[in-house]
């Protein structure tokens, strides 16, 4: 099984939001504090580490999916995955003209996790509403609000 996590926002949040409720981080963002494009410095959202390491454990690959394109963000996004360990797994990015989309119709996971995008303009900004028809009905769609984490979402992958 195939499961493709988006990264900022679903499992991944700026420093700053540490200590605040998700509507105040969903506020942070919407005003553009400065901490939200320092991304080397980004920390897990909740137990995000040990939901996919669970999942990894049975058997589940972890792709990673950021909203980064340039090679530096890149890196400080899978290097803020690798210091808090999370479960290996590739990431994957647009390249030049590639919408979320693009990069999901490629991969054709089983499960695309992913929030709501809330602080940018909501499904617009989402990846599965825009997959081609043919190739949403392969890929299950989880969706969870912005910065609440994937803590909720059944331990067990025959559950997902």
């Amino acid at each position: 099984m195939k499961i493709l996590v988006f990264t900022e926002g679903t499992i991944l949040m700026h420093k700053t939001a540490i200590g605040h409720s998700r509507e105040e981080i969903v506020k942070q963002v919407e005003k553009e504090q400065t901490s939200i494009h320092n991304y080397a410095s980004y920390v897990p959202v909740g137990n995000a580490v040990k939901k996919l390491e669970t999942w990894k454990n049975q058997g589940a690959e972890i792709l990673y999916l950021t909203s980064r394109i340039k090679r530096n963000e890149i890196n400080d996004i899978e290097n803020v995955l690798k210091k808090y360990n999370f479960p290996e797994g590739q990431t994957l990015f647009r390249k030049k003209g590639d919408e979320y989309k693009d990069v999901a119709e490629r991969t054709i996971p089983d499960i695309l996790v992913e929030d709501d995008c809330e602080s940018i303009g909501g499904e617009k900004e989402m990846t599965y509403p825009h997959i081609k028809p043919e190739i949403k009905v392969k890929i299950k769609s989880i969706v969870v609000k912005e910065f609440s984490g994937i803590d909720n979402l059944p331990d067990n992958i025959s559950e997902l």
